[in-house]
């Protein structure tokens, strides 16, 4: 694991990466939590659609973390390998505009993995 920052590739350390694993298990959690309600409540189809929200709490989490790389602070243009809330700057225009970019690819990937879960749990003949 990489304990330095790399334009693009990794901009947070273990302790923000654990917080990012925390995000997942929250979101994996309420995921499940809010498909057994609906199936236990006898909810219509469409509103299996809900299920979105926690997949994407989920989602942001889990990418985020598989890629080592904060989605917040690749917008913002910091970064983060010391303690948790000691977040630095990055100076190069040129490595802002490469985290932004990875920034962008984790949010479509997150979405895209937070449509699949609601896809399957939306067509699941349950």
């Amino acid at each position: 694991m990489s304990t330095e920052y790399i334009p693009g590739s990794c901009n947070i350390g273990k302790g923000e990466i654990r917080r990012r694993q925390l995000v997942a298990l929250i979101g994996i959690f309420l995921t499940f939590s809010s498909a057994t309600a609906l199936l236990a409540t006898n909810q219509s189809r469409t509103n299996r659609l809900s299920i979105f929200i926690p997949a994407l709490i989920f989602s942001i989490g889990f990418v985020q973390a598989r890629s080592k790389f904060c989605l917040a602070y690749g917008l913002a243009g910091t970064f983060n390998f010391e303690r948790i809330g000691k977040i630095s700057r990055v100076q190069s225009v040129q490595d802002r505009k490469a985290d932004r970019k990875t920034a962008i690819i984790i949010l479509l990937k997150s979405a895209a993995l937070a449509v699949l879960i609601t896809a399957i749990f939306f067509i699941l003949p349950l």
